[in-house]
């Protein structure tokens, strides 16, 4: 169970299913947002029968959460504060959250989302605790990983 709340009201909300936190650095694309969504779709992380993780989202019926999360791209490699240099400028990480949200709407159901540059309060269960980072390159973007 995971859900979005801004300005004091749900805006997305899922029951069993995936929360994925977007970063979108600068030079990103386009064909890393479908590769992307690719990826989250495809991804087998709930568990089958066995207790195995072999299933993704779509065998078991699951939503689809998707938040906008700009300081996944900062730098800490050094000192004490996060540098944002390595983030897209927020018209390009909007524009590219956004397609991956049609991308991934394109393909699965239910899906909600955050709300881009919103003060969010992001509220889950985690059900494991399982959590993967998932990235995507410009060269796995191209089938050239």
């Amino acid at each position: 169970m995971a859900r979005v709340v801004v300005a004091q009201a749900t805006h997305g909300e899922i029951a069993h299913g995936i929360l994925a936190f977007i970063g979108v650095e600068r030079g990103d694309d386009a064909a890393q947002a479908a590769r992307l969504a690719q990826r989250i779709l495809g991804y087998r992380i709930f568990a089958d029968a066995q207790g195995k993780m072999n299933l993704n989202v779509a065998a078991i019926q699951g939503g689809v959460l998707l938040v906008p999360q700009f300081t996944l791209a900062a730098d800490t490699h050094q000192g004490t504060r996060a540098s944002f240099t390595p983030a897209a400028p927020p018209e390009q990480g909007q524009r590219l959250f956004e397609t991956l949200v049609e991308h991934i709407k394109l393909q699965h159901a239910p899906v909600a989302t955050g709300v881009f540059g919103a003060d969010m309060q992001v509220h889950l269960i985690n059900d494991g605790p399982v959590t993967f980072w998932l990235r995507v390159t410009a060269n796995s973007a191209t089938g050239a990983e």
